[in-house]
């Protein structure tokens, strides 16, 4: 962010990414709305963005490119966004993403802190994509098994992004590449807090578990869990699966938000009213740390 006045700051961002998903339309569309997550979950008006592709040249045919770039361009008509340019390597591996800039009032700004005792955590999309992702390119499920995830991962967090501003909440993130309780490790650290999460309450995509239990699991998400599991106080029960899961590396998740308990069930109404989800996994608590039960 970079305030340029009193009561207007710049919010830039950049992700890209080679592809999760076979069609390459839905690549593009799932890629927009992933490079766009910072700006939702700060609270910002994505405004203008740039193109950022590697593409192997002669090798794939330009017609997948092109696809590419329809679904990214469908997904910013829907943000309001408009892309003014962008950049183009050749390289053996696809890859999509954007350069976003967007808006925000300094005084409006939804923080990855501020998190206090007593909130309560709201989570605006399931998890487990990068389960099913990795299952999906080691042949353990059909492609149309993806549908739902990636429905979710192409869905924008702009409604979910409106309602937490509308309510007010103490702090927001996006949930992607450090998984959930990755996320919220650096949530409730910055803020000097902990966090209470109920397993049973987390929203978790169609057979995520299963596969979990499989051993289907991505490098990202055993290493975002090597890393967090000495903030982790997990009741038994839970497995190492349930573990990954809590770290499973996310793309384009939802966002993750501490409101005060008094604004929960608003909070959960007005995501309904704009159009999005959301589920009440757990609150914050003054012992630092993840503790997880059932």
């Amino acid at each position: 962010m970079y305030r340029i006045a009193p009561d207007l700051a710049l919010v830039q961002t950049v992700d890209f990414f080679t592809p999760i998903v076979d069609d390459p339309y839905q690549f593009g569309q799932i890629a927009a709305a992933n490079s766009l997550s910072d700006v939702y979950a700060m609270g910002g008006t994505p405004l203008t963005a740039l193109n950022i592709v590697a593409f192997p040249v002669g090798v794939v045919p330009d017609d997948v490119l092109l696809k590419i770039l329809q679904g990214g361009a469908a997904k910013a008509r829907e943000a309001g966004l408009t892309i003014v340019g962008g950049h183009t390597v050749d390289d053996p591996e696809p890859k999509y993403g954007m350069a976003v800039t967007g808006t925000i009032h300094p005084d409006r700004i939804m923080r990855n802190k501020g998190a206090r005792v007593g909130d309560r955590l709201v989570l605006t999309k399931p998890i487990g994509t990068g389960i099913l992702t990795t299952a999906c390119k080691r042949d353990r499920i059909p492609a149309d098994a993806l549908a739902e995830a990636a429905e979710w991962m192409a869905t924008l967090n702009r409604a979910a992004s409106l309602a937490c501003l509308e309510v007010g909440v103490h702090a927001c993130t996006d949930v992607t590449g450090f998984g959930l309780a990755g996320h919220l490790h650096e949530m409730v650290s910055a803020s000097g807090v902990g966090a209470l999460l109920r397993f049973e309450s987390l929203p978790l995509l169609p057979d995520a578990l299963v596969l979990a239990k499989e051993g289907v699991v991505p490098g990202g998400t055993k290493r975002n869990l090597e890393f967090l599991a000495p903030h982790l106080r997990v009741m038994p029960g839970l497995g190492e699966p349930e573990q990954w899961l809590l770290a499973d590396a996310q793309t384009s998740g939802g966002l993750l938000a501490a409101v005060p308990a008094a604004k929960a069930e608003y909070l959960l109404q007005a995501l309904q009213q704009h159009g999005a989800r959301g589920w009440e996994i757990g609150e914050v608590v003054a012992e630092p740390g993840i503790a997880v039960t059932l």
